[in-house]
């Protein structure tokens, strides 16, 4: 008999129990042309060979071994055979595999890359390995989650890549930068066809984050509303400034962006929280697109972040109230950081029958809304430590009257704060007329406040009141204007609330409104008129009036009509301004909860062209500079000292990156969450 090796070898050839021609491929040698292409990767390690009539085998080309494959119409398949050669079954395999190109730390692993296989599973299609595809979504996942690319050369790493499939090439450092970059590149491009899309002005804010080189990253971050009048909030730059005290850090990292992004001539207002000499507001001014940039006292360059300045009031007060809030911390920790004493806490409120959900916790110093979650919790179950004076021997520092009062009265100054602050975590674009609303009632609660004849009461609400007239001088103005743009506010909520605020005085700061609003009209007014018209502003009914087939297309293109646009220019001047004078005079609109402001201008777009345009602009100024997450900081954003050691592009491709990807989740997420409604 024959041995196995001089055997004919015949090509695998797979079943297909729906296939006409099933019973013809058991007999190989009789049909040789409609034998199939082995597909399976174990192809590349085994030969089949014939050891008998109806029967063959599988042999390892490394090692010899035979595995049983066939006999008379019974196939074995080939999962036992990848278990040999994937499993590390194989020594031979193994041995090879130490010396060959599949281990990147060796030379070979850096020539070209490893050809494309493919895998499969029991129950899947055809899976191709992709090196490039691989490397792209390795990059991707590195960016979303914040991990430290430096993890490309952590051997343990490494180690668990080739476990997980030995032919992915893991790159160096080095390389995976330039994979950052490209990724970067690539997502840039679809922030570019969104932004040149916008039919408006785009707004900026700038963060300016510190680090422990003395160097600063300036984050500035672009808010625009699109064509179909959605508010859209994008990173569009990380600019490293080496001396961020001086005058031209902030205009050098702004004209950075605006050339970056060919965004010159369009930037409508700028919302920073850096100090800002006059010289330093000099050289931002020409930036902005508007020709009079002192209208409404100059304040479309917002310099104060009303985040920073929510947060600023909050450590005041819990400055001032340092020692008892101390003494609580110390009361909640003895709890806390005690099992027993923890157990004896929650025994005793289920015995007083306390009415409240919240539990105790300890803050963290770094967000203050903690510290208010912590001395509302205590201030709810004072009874409890009251108790727990008696049944712990060892709990002295327990609170008196007079402390739970003070208590009391911090913790109603930070709840105002609070609802104002968690607006800017939880609604995902909050409004500069929400600001408005806000900063507005906060003057009116320390008003209030102001009367109460409790010294600690008075003292913290007088502080509180000077920091939010502070900001409300540099920022009111511009909060107003946009109030202006609300159907159901206008004019008459800024005259009531300036009456309210600034009594005899009020009349002065409501015609600084008023004539600023109609000075900014009249700026839009005078825009080439293709800005404009209805037509020009959405770009999509010329497109229309051609696939319908109608004869008026040569009306909307430049056909000798340049000097008619000139004519309208010159003629209508007192008719455009006529459509502010208009909006204002016309009643104003119910107050609903859920009221669509941009929806509102989107449907009415066609009633005030120019004015909607003017509207979209001036609804795209952000109050505040941090993303929802950072809201209750009580320090500066600090580059940590990893990401400030690496070049500047790769930490701008990576904070971009990440943010784009995520605001693209964010999108989806939203458009199918609508479509279930």
């Amino acid at each position: 008999m024959d041995t196995p090796h001089e055997m004919m070898l015949t090509p695998y050839v797979e079943k297909t129990p729906n296939s006409d021609e099933y019973g013809a491929l058991t007999n190989t040698e009789q049909q040789p042309s409609k034998r199939r292409k082995k597909k399976s990767i174990v192809w590349e390690h085994f030969t089949i060979e014939n050891v008998s009539a109806g029967c063959r085998r599988a042999y390892c080309k490394q090692c010899k071994q035979s595995f049983a494959y066939s006999t008379g119409s019974k196939v074995a398949g080939t999962s036992h055979l990848k278990r040999h050669i994937a499993k590390g079954i194989c020594a031979a395999l193994l041995r090879n595999q130490d010396k060959s190109h599949l281990t990147p730390s060796t030379p070979a692993s850096k020539g070209s890359d490893p050809p494309k296989r493919r895998y499969r599973s029991p129950n899947s299609s055809y899976i191709m390995f992709d090196q490039e595809r691989c490397c792209q979504e390795f990059t991707r996942m590195v960016i979303m989650h914040d991990y430290q690319p430096h993890m490309v050369e952590n051997t343990g790493f490494v180690s668990f890549v080739q476990n997980i499939q030995p032919r992915f090439n893991v790159r160096d450092f080095n390389h995976f930068q330039g994979d950052c970059i490209g990724t970067y590149l690539a997502e840039k491009q679809n922030v570019i066809k969104l932004i040149e899309g916008i039919p408006g002005r785009i707004c900026l804010s700038l963060d300016m984050w510190t680090s422990s080189k003395t160097v600063a990253y300036a984050v500035i971050t672009g808010h625009f509303v699109d064509s179909d009048w959605k508010l859209h909030r994008r990173i569009l730059s990380v600019v490293m400034e080496p001396y961020p005290d001086s005058d031209t850090a902030l205009s050098h990292a702004v004209s950075e962006c605006l050339s970056d992004w060919n965004l010159e001539g369009k930037l409508f207002s700028l919302t920073f929280d850096h100090h800002a000499t006059e010289s330093a507001l000099g050289n931002l001014r020409p930036l902005l697109a508007i020709k009079n940039s002192h209208i409404l006292n100059g304040q479309f360059l917002v310099s104060k972040c009303i985040a920073r300045t929510l947060s600023s009031i909050a450590n005041d007060v819990l400055t001032a109230g340092s020692v008892i809030v101390k003494k609580i911390r110390d009361c909640v920790k003895n709890v806390k950081l005690s099992e027993s004493n923890e157990a004896k806490f929650l025994e005793l409120k289920e015995q007083l029958q306390v009415p409240t959900e919240r539990s105790l916790c300890l803050d963290d110093l770094t967000q203050w809304n903690t510290t208010y979650f912590m001395l509302i919790a205590a201030l709810e179950l004072k009874e409890v430590f009251s108790c727990l004076d008696n049944s712990d021997p060892d709990y002295k520092e327990v609170p008196t009257r007079d402390d739970w009062m003070q208590i009391e009265t911090l913790c109603t100054c930070l709840k105002v704060l609070f609802d104002a602050a968690s607006i800017l975590s939880t609604i995902s674009n909050p409004t500069v007329i929400t600001f408005f609303h806000e900063v507005w009632r906060i003057h009116l609660e320390l008003a209030r406040a102001l009367a109460s004849e409790d010294p600690f009461t008075c003292s913290l609400s007088q502080m509180m009141q000077e920091k939010i007239n502070k900001y409300w001088k540099d920022c009111g103005l511009i909060l107003a204007a946009a109030v202006v743009m609300d159907p159901r506010f206008k004019m008459k909520l800024v005259e009531f609330s300036f009456n309210k605020l600034y009594g005899d005085e009020a009349p002065a700061y409501i015609k600084i409104v008023d004539d600023g609003i109609h000075e900014l009209f009249h700026e839009y007014v005078t825009l080439p008129l293709p800005l404009t018209p209805t037509y020009a502003d959405e770009g999509n009914v010329g497109s229309n009036v051609k696939s319908e087939g109608l004869q008026s297309e040569s009306l909307l293109s430049d056909n000798g009509l340049t000097d008619f646009d000139v004519f309208i220019m010159e003629t209508s001047s007192q008719q455009m301004k006529s459509e502010l004078d208009q909006y204002l005079a016309e009643s104003l609109l119910p107050r609903v909860q859920d009221f669509d402001l941009l929806g509102w201008w989107k449907q009415n777009k066609m009633k005030y062209p120019t004015l909607s345009t003017m509207a979209r602009d001036i609804l795209s100024i952000p109050v505040c500079t941090l993303p929802p997450e950072s809201i209750f900081d009580m320090e500066m954003k600090e580059m940590d000292s990893y990401r400030s050691s690496l070049r500047p592009a790769t930490v701008e491709a990576i904070i971009c990156t990440r943010d784009w990807i995520q605001s693209d989740f964010a999108e989806v997420s939203d458009a199918l969450v609508k479509m279930e409604y």
